[in-house]
C-alpha cells in the first residue's frame, strides 16, 4: 500500500499549476499509488472529484476567516470521504493558534480526523506557532506539512517539536533532504512520519523516490510509504 498524505486537485493559478481528476488519477497509477488525500479551497470540488474517482480520500480546506467554516467542517467530516482538515495559515492569512482555529480543532476532537498543516515558511507556518496549536490539542493529531519545507532550521525544528509531542506527524513533500526522513523515523518513530507528494507542485514519483532512496529499512519503509497514513487517516 502506498497512501500519499499531501495532494491537491484544481487550479492555483498563483502558482501556476492545476491538476484535474482524472490527471490525479493518472499521476498515482504512473507512481503506483494506492490511496491518498486531496484537497482544494474549494471544497464542492474536492468532494466531486473523490466522489468520480472512488481511489482517494478529502481532507476538508479549513479556512477560519470564511464564515460558517465550522459548520461546515462538521458537516463535510461527517461523511466517509472526508477524513480531516488542511489548514494552510500562509495562503489564508492567521496565527496557527488565533482563537478562530480552535472551533475548527473541536470538531476534529470530538468527530475524528487529523489537522494537515502547511509548515515551514514565515510568518504564519514555521514549526514553534504550529506548536502552540499542538499543546492546546494534544488529543487531536496534527501533521507538519513539509515538515519544515527547505530551510535546513525550520526541518530540524519540525523534527524537534514531533519529538515533544505525541500528537506530532511529520510529512515529507517538498523537503529536499532524503537524510533527514531516516532522522525523523529514528526520533519519532515510523508511525508519525508520513509520504506525501504535494502533488502537482511537485512530482509524485520524485517525491517517492526521494522517500525510497532515503536509507530506511524494508519496514519502516512500508510504514512511510503507507501503513502511517492509513492507520492515521483511515484508522486501519
Amino acid at each position: 500500500m502506498v497512501f500519499d498524505a499531501h495532494m491537491h486537485v484544481g487550479d492555483f493559478p498563483m502558482f501556476g499549476v492545476s491538476l484535474d481528476g482524472p490527471g490525479l488519477q493518472t499521476a498515482m497509477d504512473e507512481a503506483g499509488v494506492d490511496d491518498g488525500v486531496v484537497f482544494h479551497p474549494d471544497n464542492d470540488l474536492v468532494a466531486r472529484t473523490v466522489s468520480e474517482l472512488g481511489s482517494v480520500h478529502a481532507l476538508f480546506w479549513a479556512n477560519p476567516r470564511i464564515d460558517n467554516v465550522v459548520a461546515e467542517c462538521s458537516r463535510l467530516l461527517d461523511r466517509e470521504e472526508f477524513v480531516g482538515v488542511k489548514l494552510h495559515p500562509l495562503l489564508d492569512g492567521y496565527h496557527p493558534n488565533d482563537p478562530a482555529v480552535h472551533p475548527i480543532m473541536e470538531v476534529l476532537r470530538d468527530q475524528g480526523g487529523a489537522a494537515l498543516i502547511h509548515c515551514g515558511h514565515p510568518i504564519f507556518t514555521l514549526p514553534w506557532s504550529i506548536e502552540e496549536l499542538v499543546v492546546e490539542f494534544p488529543d487531536v493529531p496534527v501533521i507538519l506539512g513539509h515538515m519544515g519545507h527547505g530551510n535546513i532550521i525550520y526541518i530540524n525544528a519540525a523534527i524537534d517539536v514531533a519529538e515533544r509531542n505525541a500528537n506530532v506527524y511529520l510529512e515529507t513533500s517538498g523537503m529536499p533532504m532524503h537524510t533527514k526522513i531516516v532522522e525523523a523515523v529514528h526520533r519519532v518513530g515510523r508511525e508519525r512520519v508520513l509520504f506525501g507528494s504535494d502533488a502537482p507542485f511537485h512530482d509524485m514519483m520524485v517525491e517517492l523516490l526521494k522517500v525510497r532512496r532515503s536509507g530506511l529499512s524494508d519496514d519502516d519503509l512500508e510504514w512511510v510509504e503507507g501503513r502511517s497514513a492509513e492507520q492515521l487517516f483511515l484508522g486501519r
